[in-house]
């Protein structure tokens, strides 16, 4: 297994759709890439902390490799706006991506450049090391299936979902 730590908004979308994807064995929420220890979520949600809300990715990539899992990702936020995705705003909600090796920034690099010819602006996205990563609250994690139905889920995190299955059907346990 690997791990992968990316940050694409609101970590219940991005959460969501990997865990559909096929070869992702586990997707935890959480804060990375600040300076406050064990955050909260009140507090990176304040903005003051400089953390992002990211996921970490154990996959296997004998199932789906980084570059596929980078190219889903790049296909499923908006990697073009700084610190905001749709109506979320802040640093907290910035496109990143912290690499847990030099192969895995080399492949970031890749896919990014790759993906720059699919946007029409320029691609804002955040490559770094991996920092620490706090796992979000209990209540944060698997929040789709838990609350397929609240307001923000049924309009931000379903479409998402949506477009997973249309862009990457192949990919879709």
């Amino acid at each position: 297994m690997e791990t992968a730590i990316l940050g694409g908004g609101c970590f219940w979308c991005t959460e969501a759709v990997f865990l559909d994807v096929k070869g992702v064995a586990k997707v935890v929420s959480g804060y990375a890439g600040g300076a406050e220890p064990d955050p909260t979520y009140e507090q990176v949600c304040a903005g003051a902390t400089g953390h992002a809300e990211v996921v970490q990715i154990e996959f296997d990539p004998a199932v789906i490799d980084y570059h596929d899992l980078l190219e889903i990702f790049f296909t499923i936020h908006d990697p073009t706006t700084l610190n905001r995705q749709g109506n979320d705003s802040g640093t907290q909600y910035r496109s990143v991506v912290y690499h847990l090796s030099p192969q895995q920034q080399a492949v970031a690099r890749k896919v990014m450049a790759e993906m720059a010819v699919v946007w029409d602006a320029p691609i804002v996205t955040e490559l770094a090391p991996a920092p620490v990563f706090y796992p979000a609250e209990a209540y944060h994690q698997d929040y789709f299936s838990h609350h397929p139905l609240q307001s923000y889920c049924a309009f931000v995190v379903a479409p998402k979902l949506a477009k997973l299955r249309a862009m990457h059907a192949s990919r879709v346990k």
